[in-house]
């Protein structure tokens, strides 16, 4: 089978254009601002599509029928699973097909040289990193794409619920925030480092870092994953639990599903955690749901 050919610049902007304003419309759709970290599983919400978890070894799958559904690994990072969501609703509201997506690594043709497939993750680019969002997170904290550190950047992924180098691609090749030997030096860090530079010691946990600049959006987590907040921070409810206070902050672990509330005694940041079961199946919507004790 012969490869697709490579798309052309001049195709790949009109393709691009369409996405960016496909990516304002659903935000829009869903009552959500043109800024704002979002929950992509809202926004499939307001298009009727239905989102399921599933124990498949794939990216994820959109079904076009009645109604609109999308399956998605419970195998991949949360923060994956967040984009491969953001991919698939591209499919629906760009009009495609269904259709099947492989395990990026496992791809045999870049994603970029199919027309589908370079929309869909266009759309998911600007509608969980959308321009203003980008551009006011780096400002509030008196950041420049181009001399903030692995951490800074860190901080921003977790904020727009994706990871590190997915947003460092997005400053590259759709915001142009920053230049290619940039994106390079950047992407010698990895999550591993990072966690290991942030907690001072390594971590196999993932790690969410949420500052006093994340607003009111709430943090999804994971039982299991560890998260980084404030110093002072005190978290309500049996959701999380305490781990210590580590480099100017405090360390939380999820220990189970359910919401935990979290500010600062005498502060005014205060946001919400809602940690998932980890490996969930099930429908998105119930993902965040307390164990029951009495089972």
């Amino acid at each position: 089978m012969n490869a697709p050919a490579r798309l052309m610049p001049r195709d790949r902007q009109l393709l691009a254009d369409k996405a960016m304003r496909a990516a304002v419309t659903a935000r829009l759709k869903a009552g959500k601002d043109l800024a704002s970290p979002v929950c992509i599983y809202s926004i499939c919400e307001a298009y009727g599509v239905r989102v399921r978890f599933n124990d498949i070894n794939m990216e994820g799958m959109y079904q076009r029928s009645s109604p609109p559904r999308i399956h998605l690994s419970s195998k991949r990072p949360l923060v994956r699973r967040n984009y491969n969501c953001a991919h698939e609703l591209g499919h629906h509201v760009l009009g495609h097909g269904s259709s099947i997506d492989e395990l990026r690594e496992n791809q045999s043709v870049r994603p970029w040289d199919v027309p589908e497939e370079y929309s869909a993750d266009t759309f998911a680019a600007y509608t969980l990193m959308p321009t203003l969002g980008i551009r006011n997170a780096f400002a509030v904290r008196g950041l420049s794409p181009a001399k903030a550190t692995p951490i800074e950047i860190f901080r921003i992924a977790c904020q727009f619920g994706v990871g590190y180098s997915t947003l460092v691609t997005h400053l590259l090749w759709g915001e142009k925030m920053i230049g290619r030997s940039r994106a390079e030096a950047l992407r010698k860090s990895t999550p591993q480092s990072l966690r290991k530079e942030i907690l001072g010691s390594p971590s196999k946990q993932p790690l969410i870092v949420a500052d006093e600049n994340w607003g009111e959006t709430s943090i999804d987590i994971e039982v299991g994953h560890l998260i980084f907040l404030p110093a002072g921070t005190i978290a309500h409810g049996s959701a999380l639990r305490f781990v210590a206070d580590v480099n100017s902050g405090r360390l939380f672990e999820a220990i189970r599903p359910g919401l935990a509330r979290l500010d600062r005694p005498g502060g005014a940041w205060a946001t919400y955690a809602r940690a998932a079961r980890t490996d969930y199946t099930g429908l998105a919507e119930f993902r965040h749901l307390e164990d029951d004790e009495d089972e």
